[in-house]
């Protein structure tokens, strides 16, 4: 018996921070959502931390995923009250726009069928599935229900 043996055998474990995957927040899709347009939905994440738009611009134009959450992380007594409130919305508005604006990215998703979706973190128990897995994996579930979404709309 695997220590892992509640998760099925064909789950299908992606990093989120991997700028190839399809999937993930860094890569290079542009999104537009409250009033800017975002080159990643990272950027949007971590933008999103905050009320004051000239710390959204800032992380807005930054050069890569990881700069803008270097941002995020530089400024957090700065960063909203609500925001555990509201950052599995968040991340479940950017990734929505992400799929609906890139059609190949929606197809990827609805691609992976009905698979459990894990984030492949080792150090993050939220997002991520984390080193004994037994994270929150809330990653992965707000994938899965975005692909619930666009599965429900396509049929209707």
């Amino acid at each position: 018996m695997s220590l892992f043996s509640a998760v099925p055998e064909d789950a299908l474990y992606l990093d989120r921070k991997d700028p190839l995957n399809l999937l993930g927040t860094c890569s290079r899709h542009a999104i537009e959502l409250d009033g800017f347009t975002w080159p990643s939905v990272e950027h949007y994440f971590q933008g999103m931390k905050f009320k004051q738009q000239t710390l959204k611009t800032r992380i807005s134009q930054a050069p890569r995923p990881a700069a803008a959450a270097r941002i995020a992380r530089k400024n957090i007594l700065r960063r909203r009250r609500d925001w555990k409130a509201v950052c599995r919305t968040v991340m479940t508005r950017g990734m929505y726009t992400k799929c609906k604006t890139w059609p190949e990215v929606a197809e990827a998703l609805l691609a992976t069928r009905e698979r459990l979706l894990v984030d492949n973190d080792l150090y993050d128990n939220y997002w991520g599935c984390g080193r004994d897995q037994q994270g929150h994996n809330y990653y992965g579930h707000v994938l899965m229900n975005i692909r619930n979404k666009l599965r429900d709309e396509h049929q209707a």
